[in-house]
């Protein structure tokens, strides 16, 4: 599966790291230079997680950004016995 967001849509992006050389200008030299240029990529922070979608729980890669800003809706993880109304029922039956 590619690193790519479930929710969001964040995805791998590419950029460029740059090496300066020499004095700035404010410092008195005679300004930056650029020596080189190397190609880098920009890696967004995914998770798998366990999501409710379309009722059902489901595996799905998601960013911290999306689990932190409520995107995700987790499946609860227990069902603490009965329910009030669960209870009612199976008393009157």
């Amino acid at each position: 599966m590619p690193r790519v967001c479930h929710f969001t849509g964040k995805r791998t992006t590419t950029g460029r790291k740059i090496c300066y050389r020499g004095r700035p200008k404010y410092q008195g030299g005679i300004g930056l230079k650029i020596s080189g240029l190397s190609r880098r990529k920009f890696k967004p922070n995914i998770q798998t997680v366990t999501a409710v979608i379309d009722g059902k729980p489901t595996r799905v890669k998601a960013s911290t950004r999306a689990i932190r800003n409520g995107l995700v809706v987790k499946p609860l993880k227990r069902k603490y016995g009965y329910t009030r109304k669960q209870k009612l029922a199976a008393g009157e039956a």
